[in-house]
């Protein structure tokens, strides 16, 4: 569908992405992507916002990405939505059947009627016909927009966080899973916990700022729609396409910061170094490997760069990036389900580390270890993980974040539940801030 595209150049560009985050949050369906600044070689744009849907697909597992399939292909303009980890369940013949506090549907879509592209000092608005009418009204709205420190005058909660996994429990289903990669039945997974409050109400908007301003990560993502939420610091690429190029960024390896700067630097040697969190990385980047392998032209894949230490707010973490060509006849679609799910938040091999997480975890995924992110008109796509997110519904008062390790023949308990502790950090700040 046709789309009128107007640019304006902007002289305070992170003022103008707080005012139009806010003027944004008043629609019924938003996804805001926002890479922060943070540097990085394989970005396309500084943020984008999409905002009010036009159509929509949401559904269960049953073959959803099929379903997704023909919408892309139907549609052939911008959509912005989400995966959840449990279209697993259409990719392989597995099930879903842990607690579920959150409801929220295991894919959804929508083709925005505003869409807001922000690369260095200027932004872009593409709006459909039937609004493009309305393009220099809302640029004016969005420049006079309210300070960004007003909030709704609401009597504060206390938030009760409580662990679906309590500390001994852990250690057991650690040791379960070892003993399961000792027998052979795997060589590496990921295991998950959740923490939770339950009857209890938050602001999206101010809990989703205070988390990115924590965190300042390179995929944080608002999403809100039918009163369902996501507040993401993620700062993981799960996939991206750009023309017959493709590329994944998994991470495995993780340090925690250290705010002597003498420290800090010892703790990125060590981490380079660690031959634990090495292997981590390793295993999953041949996992990755394989999966892309499936669709790409025979020989094109390789890895770009691999274990390499990326610094964030919270830790350090070691990121490979495995490159990738296809077809051009290839659907994008079908390049996202030979994927899926992303190697980092399963583990090797695939299908046998899926059967046991299912097995030891107590909660369903959900979006969380899904992906959110964007198809653009030509078939381009680029999609995040969601790790270190808040996922909030707000008719159930439900509040929910995950944290996970990955569980190798060298992992000790108490080390993983320590890593799982340090990941939580953030989100525990965002909501008691």
């Amino acid at each position: 569908m046709k789309r009128t595209v107007k640019q304006f150049n902007i002289n305070d560009i992170e003022l103008f992405k707080k005012k139009l985050f806010h003027w944004a949050t008043n629609f019924d369906e938003v996804v805001w992507l926002d890479s922060n600044f943070y540097k990085q070689s394989h970005s396309n744009f500084e943020s984008l916002l999409a905002v009010e849907a036009f159509t929509s697909i949401k559904t269960d597992y049953h073959n959803a990405f099929e379903d997704l399939k023909e919408y892309q292909s139907v549609t052939k303009d911008w959509l912005f939505g989400y995966l959840t980890y449990d279209l697993k369940n259409d990719v392989e013949n597995l099930s879903s059947s842990n607690h579920d506090g959150l409801l929220f549907p295991d894919l959804f879509f929508f083709q925005p009627k505003r869409l807001f592209l922000l690369k260095e000092d200027r932004v872009e608005f593409h709006y459909l016909g039937m609004i493009d009418d309305e393009i220099e009204e809302d640029y004016q709205a969005i420049l006079s927009y309210l300070d960004d420190e007003v909030y709704l005058d609401e009597a504060k909660e206390d938030i009760k966080i409580r662990l679906r996994i309590h500390k001994d429990e852990y250690f057991a289903k650690v040791n379960t899973m070892l003993a399961h990669i000792h027998r052979g039945d795997i060589y590496e997974a990921n295991f998950c916990q959740e923490f939770y409050a339950e009857d209890t109400a938050i602001d999206p908007i101010k809990t989703f700022q205070n988390l990115n301003k924590i965190s300042q990560p390179p995929f944080a993502t608002f999403l809100k729609y039918e009163g369902k939420y996501l507040l993401s610091a993620s700062p993981e690429r799960y996939i991206k396409k750009k023309g017959t190029e493709i590329i994944s960024q998994p991470i495995k390896g993780t340090a925690r910061r250290a705010s002597n700067p003498e420290e800090d630097a010892l703790l990125v040697k060590d981490l380079q170094q660690d031959e634990k969190e090495r292997s981590e990385n390793v295993m999953i980047v041949d996992l990755v490997r394989n999966d892309l392998s499936r669709v790409a032209i025979k020989g094109s894949v390789q890895v770009e760069e691999l274990c390499k230490v990326y610094t964030f707010m919270q830790v350090h973490q070691l990121i490979s990036t495995v490159k990738a060509t296809v077809s051009e006849e290839l659907h994008p679609v079908d390049i996202i389900k030979a994927a899926f799910p992303m190697g980092s938040m399963t583990g090797a091999p695939k299908l046998s580390a899926m059967k046991i997480i299912e097995e030891l975890e107590e909660t369903k995924r959900g979006l969380y270890s899904g992906a959110v992110g964007y198809f653009s008109p030509n078939g381009d796509f680029d999609f995040n993980v969601i790790i270190r997110s808040i996922l909030y519904n707000d008719y159930l008062k439900y509040i929910s974040f995950s944290v996970g390790s990955a569980i190798t023949s060298k992992s000790k308990p108490e080390n993983e539940y320590e890593e799982c502790l340090i990941k939580a950090k953030a989100m525990r700040e965002a909501l008691e801030n």
